[in-house]
This record gives structure tokens, sequence and C-alpha cells, in this order.
């Protein structure tokens, strides 16, 4: 199981490979979410998303003799970059299977790593199933992207560092809002927190219609969504939560929140407008969340993590044209 000692070990290993993020504000955001808000812009990591600190963290884990024969993901994009990036910092291959309809960005990012990408169908076709006949077929060590704990760890560090950079601008207590897929990230900072900043909590932001982490914690048990697309936040259509993640949350999360695509849309246009970053839709659900369910809200001050910027020029221009 995952643990704050092995987010510490990671943090380790992570040390002159993954960014310092930043934490921004902006006084015009603040007045649109009624309070204090700050904006952890995972955005701006290397690959353009959190998820190259599961990566490497993952990667590095292994044994050498084992990462040599090579690693295998599967992924919407932004998992498979981290990955594909941190084999490729490694020398060694990765195959990473991704569903068709994945941003072309992220696919063509992936190839762009070195990494030899598989594409299948997700409404018809079952990636678990493809990446186990894979990894038996090859003798490539499977990196899950989020039910894994060397990748948990690497997003935990994510947490550490918002603990230390709250703490930088006098911050004690605050709910600490973060893109949830199959809750990797956001269990990961939950026991980060947990450890360094006890005053912060978690709350998990997903999709309308894909709220399956939101309606776990409601009813105590792992519940799954009906389906597997329907929504532009691609990278956070997971089908329920992990059976690592899931009770981390239960124990450390508070309650989710539900957000709209147009919601994110617009989230977007304003994080580029106010932060000048750019921020992909699954990636935006948390701020969208700060920005406008403040009725759902118990703090005076929130963080809203940004996780992810890698998004096709077509849907960030229809953000910009619509709200920006």
């Amino acid at each position: 199981m995952a643990s704050i000692e092995m987010i510490v070990a990671a943090r380790a290993r992570l040390r002159g490979h993954a960014r310092r993020t930043p934490l921004l504000s902006s006084p015009f955001l603040n007045e649109i979410a009624g309070r204090r808000l700050f904006v952890k812009a995972e955005c701006l990591q290397h690959s353009g998303s959190f998820k190259f600190r599961g990566g490497w963290s993952a990667v590095s884990g292994l044994d050498p003799a084992v990462r040599a024969r090579g690693v295998i993901a599967f992924s919407s994009g932004n998992h498979a970059q981290g990955v594909a990036l941190a084999a490729k910092l490694h020398g060694v291959p990765a195959v990473i299977i991704m569903p068709s309809d994945a941003p072309k960005l992220k696919i063509a990012n992936t190839r762009a790593f070195g990494a030899e990408v598989v594409l299948y169908d997700r409404a018809n076709e079952d990636r678990d199933e493809i990446g186990a006949r894979l990894s038996a077929e090859r003798g490539l060590t499977l990196i899950k992207p989020f039910d894994e704990p060397l990748v948990i760890a690497g997003q935990g560090t994510t947490g550490l560092e918002i603990s230390e950079q709250a703490e930088e601008e006098g911050v004690t207590s605050a709910e600490v809002l973060v893109p949830c897929g199959g809750g990797g990230l956001t269990s990961g900072i939950a026991l980060a927190l947990e450890a360094s900043a006890p005053g912060f909590r978690v709350r998990p932001c997903e999709p309308r219609d894909f709220d399956d982490t939101t309606r776990s914690l409601a009813s105590g048990r792992i519940e799954r969504n009906a389906s597997m697309s329907g929504s532009i936040c691609d990278a956070i259509l997971t089908p329920q939560p992990g059976n690592i993640t899931f009770p981390i949350l239960k124990r450390l999360a508070g309650a989710g929140i539900v957000v709209t695509d147009e919601e994110a849309l617009r989230a977007m246009a304003l994080a580029f407008v106010r932060l000048k970053i750019v921020v992909e839709p699954g990636a935006a659900v948390a701020l969208a969340a700060a920005l406008f369910h403040g009725k759902d809200l118990e703090s005076d001050t929130i963080v809203a993590v940004t996780s992810g910027g890698n998004v096709d020029p077509d849907i960030f221009t229809t953000a910009l044209e619509r709200f920006g």
C-alpha cells in the first residue's frame, strides 16, 4: 500500500528531475470564487501534466534488471506521456496502450517521446486485457495509471509541495480540490497532506455523468460509471475508483464535487486570461469547482490543482472563443 514513507522516497528520486510547479493566484479569480484561491499549476510539469511524477517514481523504483526489459502502460494520454518520457530518460523501451479517440496531441507527444503506441476502442475493448497480454508476451512491466503504490507515491509529491508553498503564504487550513479519475493524484495528495498539513482536506472533482468517485464516497462502496465516453474531460474518464486509491479517499477525502463540461471550458479560459496558463478540460474541473461551486465549499481558502495542459488546439480555441 502507498504510504507517506513511499512519497518521501519518491520525492528523493524525483529531485532534479521533476519541476517544483508554482502556486499561482489572481485577485480576479478570488473575486469570482468569493474566497482566497490558489492554483497549483501541474500543467507546467514535464510532459505537460502531474503524470510525469508517477511515471518517474514507478520507472525509477523498479529493479534495474526488470526495468531494462521495458515498461508498458495504458492511458488516454497524460500517464502515457509521463511513463514514455520517464522510460526514455532511463533508456528503456516503453509500449503505451491508448484509446483511439484520445486527443491527437497526446498520441503524437507519446510517440515523440519514443514509445510504441497501441490504439484500442475504449467502448468495445478492455485495455486491462490488452495490457496483461502484451506484458506477458514481451516481458514488460505494467505501470498502472493510478492503482499502483509507486505511482501514487510519485503523485503524492504534489501534496508535499502544496503544504510547503501554502506555509510560505501563511495558509494553515484549506480545501484542496483535485481533478479525479482513478484517484492516484487525489489519494497521493491526501496521504501527503495528512502527514504534512493536517489542516488541509482533499476534495475530488469530476465531470457530470462520470462522477464515480463522488458517488462511491457517498455510498461507501466502489461505484462504476455507466459509460466511458461522452465528455470532453478525457483525461479523467475512468470506469471506477481504484481498489488501492478508494480506501485512502474514503478515509481522508471530503465529498466530491461535480462540474459540467461547460464549466470546465470556462475555467480553462479564465486560467489562460488571468493566470496565463494552458489547462486541458479534465485538468480544469477542480478550478471550475472552486470558481462556480462555492456553495459546496466550506473553507475560506482553496487550493485547486490544474493537473495537465495537453489540450488539442480546437478544444482550447472553443474555450477562448466562448468564454475568453
